[in-house]
């Protein structure tokens, strides 16, 4: 009998443990799926911003047309992916556009005096720094959800429950360089 009540006992200890785990699974996706919808919105705003931006340059820097049909290529491409990672990759490839257009821009004076570019130039750090700290969030909510996934033992409870970890939104290399400047007499 008090073999019973201990392979019993053992077996709804099992039961607690998987269902508590699995919850806390639940609740960490949400969470990284609730900053990707906040992700999500910063980077629609900066897409509804792209055109805008590339009308006020597109006036004053005419023969930079690679450029802007760039921006407005990669623009489409990061609207259109379906597949999160896809999606993170487009958004570094549009960012590094941006970051193009930005410094063309800094050729041409009397754009820089424009009010007009000036307004969208301010609403786009404003935006890049939102998405920054949304970015900040949604990676420590993917690490969080990553770290339970691959612990042991709750990793065979994510992968009974077929749990996968999240896609973490990262810099590119490329972004992350420092601009070499040189001084030539």
């Amino acid at each position: 009998m008090n073999l019973l009540y201990i392979v019993l006992g053992c077996l709804l200890l099992a039961i607690f443990y998987t269902v508590s785990v699995s919850n806390k699974l639940v609740r960490l996706r949400n969470q990284m799926q609730e900053a990707w919808s906040g992700i999500d919105v910063y980077l629609k705003k900066r897409h509804d911003l792209v055109p805008n931006l590339v009308s006020a340059v597109k006036g004053y820097a005419a023969h930079e047309k690679q450029t802007f049909e760039e921006v407005i290529r990669l623009r489409a491409q990061a609207i259109q992916a379906s597949r999160q990672d896809v999606r993170i990759a487009s958004e570094g490839e549009l960012g590094q556009a941006l970051g193009r257009l930005m410094a063309i821009s800094e050729s041409y004076p009397a754009l820089k005096a424009n009010a007009n570019f000036l307004e969208l130039q301010r609403q786009l750090a404003a935006l890049e720094e939102e998405l920054s700290l949304s970015r900040r969030y949604y990676n420590g909510t993917v690490r969080e959800l990553n770290i339970v996934i691959e612990s042991f033992p709750s990793n065979l409870i994510a992968g009974l429950f077929s749990f996968e970890k999240g896609v973490f939104f990262e810099i590119k290399t490329s972004e992350r360089e420092v601009p070499k400047v040189s001084f030539v007499n």
